[in-house]
């Protein structure tokens, strides 16, 4: 059988894999909700979920560092990554001796095709129509409650407010557009001032000059906490700055289920 992955490589599968190594946390999630437990033997160290399994699975190092020698002795049929987690570096020598499926994901409707076609690789395809079907539920009833609320008031500013979203800080790096980040703050009903494509680097100085509404400090990939925002509330007076859950704005699996509602209570909090 011959899948053809989100960069246009070819992964040939003489059967149904049997002996997966996920290299992605959310893509991780997503495995074992279709319930490739017994299929998944290897993860990364920063594949937290769920934690039970977790603590029982071989770690076959980082996203970004992987343990070659141990990956090869597992002898996996099937290796699945992203092309923007994981470094391409290591990512080609794993295609040199194992067939590797790359995802590309800068929106929802890439990761709707991501799990389609490894439900389909990972003969689960039914069941991940199903995920499909019960996060486009949940996102489809956001649209709806956002388009009543604008309705209600009448203000078409209610819709744009302007957010930095900032995941790194030493030097301070945002979302920028390209990114799935970009179109999550989207469809959150967020107007994302960061113009460059992907994630661009900030001075304090371009910081203030952007005058954002608000400024969303994610909880990953920087673990961002009560004490940062002071520090940013010195150069944005005027900002809103609040701590956000970076796993429902990022991650593109499974975990988007809880990401709709997630929205929702975060954009009627704000307004």
């Amino acid at each position: 059988m011959i899948f053809i992955d989100q960069l246009s490589n070819k992964v040939t599968l003489n059967t149904v894999p049997k002996r997966i190594i996920s290299l992605v946390p959310s893509q991780t999630e997503f495995l074992y909700e279709l319930g490739l437990q017994s299929e998944i033997i290897g993860i990364t160290k920063f594949c937290i979920y769920p934690k039970s399994f977790f603590k029982i699975t071989t770690k076959v190092g980082g996203t970004k560092q992987f343990n070659f020698e141990l990956i090869n002795s597992l002898k996996p049929d099937l290796i699945i990554a992203n092309k923007e987690e994981n470094y391409q570096e290591g990512i080609k020598k794993l295609q040199q001796n194992h067939q590797v499926w790359l995802s590309n994901i800068e929106n929802l409707q890439d990761s709707y095709v991501m799990m389609h076609e490894i439900g389909k690789m990972t003969d689960k395809e039914q069941k991940a129509k199903e995920i499909i079907a019960e996060i486009q539920t949940e996102f489809a009833k956001l649209t709806h409650n956002f388009t009543s609320n604008f309705e209600t008031k009448l203000e078409t500013k209610f819709m744009s407010k302007k957010v930095l979203y900032l995941i790194w800080q030493n030097p301070f790096m945002a979302a920028g557009k390209n990114t799935f980040i970009d179109s999550m703050l989207q469809i959150a009903g967020f107007e994302n001032v960061i113009h460059e494509n992907r994630y661009p680097e900030l001075t304090e100085i371009a910081i203030k000059n952007l005058k954002p509404d608000y400024i969303f400090l994610s909880s990953e990939p920087y673990p961002f906490k009560e004490k940062h925002i002071l520090a940013l509330q010195k150069i944005c007076p005027t900002s809103k700055i609040i701590l956000v859950d970076g796993e429902l704005f990022s991650w593109y699996g499974s975990r988007l289920k809880h990401s709709a509602i997630y929205f929702q209570e975060l954009f009627s909090k704000l307004f």
